[in-house]
């Protein structure tokens, strides 16, 4: 399709290694476009590693017992369209540039509302999302990109929030202690929802319990 690659070199453009962490602007989004994240049940998944292997045996589990499943993931190995898929079909061209530009227009919204521009990650989370309730799906698995509290997946309520694993990692934004990072990965723990979690050390593990145990998680 001829006005993918130029729909993608824009979103590219787009803050694409810019980090800014933050709900609000995911949030303005995802009103401006009528809250597709609630649309679905989701299935939220954090951690440092494992978290793509998570996401894709939940979506096969969930397609073979019959659940018409979404599957949103980060980085693509080929094409962008991998990042979003639907029973295991990656979201087609046309379908990916008709969104870009639904997704574009509600971007320009929310700016001259008054926030920042959006970002790279916060836009593709949007469209993932209206991808899926276009698609009607009736259950998501969804990667965090970066940490967990402040990261543009977070904008929905799971059915069950998973963490596979606590390391050192993006210490920049995310601590320097394990605790810390695990405290920002239990930020996708929410209230009266269960977590389940990945074997993990004692001291993280214990971070993620008080957060589930706060949430009544």
């Amino acid at each position: 399709m001829a006005d993918l690659p130029q729909a993608l070199a824009q979103l590219y453009r787009r803050n694409l290694h810019t980090v800014k962490l933050g709900l609000e602007v995911e949030q303005a989004l995802c009103e401006r476009l009528g809250r597709p994240q609630d649309s679905f049940l989701a299935l939220h998944v954090a951690g440092t590693n494992g978290k793509g292997s998570v996401c894709a045996m939940l979506a096969a589990v969930l397609q073979a017992a019959g659940f018409r499943t979404g599957l949103y993931t980060s980085p693509h190995l080929v094409s962008f369209n991998e990042r979003v898929c639907v029973n295991g079909a990656p979201i087609s061209d046309a379908d990916l540039v008709r969104l870009m530009k639904r997704v574009e227009e509600a971007t320009q919204a929310v700016i001259a509302a008054g926030e920042r521009d959006v970002t790279f990650f916060e836009f593709t989370t949007a469209l993932a999302f209206e991808y899926f309730r276009d698609q009607k799906v009736q259950v998501a698995v969804l990667e965090t990109g970066m940490g967990g509290r402040l990261d543009a997946t977070n904008v929905v309520t799971p059915v069950v929030s998973v963490i596979t694993s606590i390391g050192l990692d993006h210490q920049q934004y995310l601590g320097d202690t394990l605790e810390k990072i695990a405290g920002e990965k239990a930020g996708i723990i929410k209230e009266g929802r269960p977590v389940i979690c990945g074997a993990l050390a004692g001291g993280p593990l214990a971070v993620i319990r008080e957060a589930a145990r706060a949430r009544h998680a």
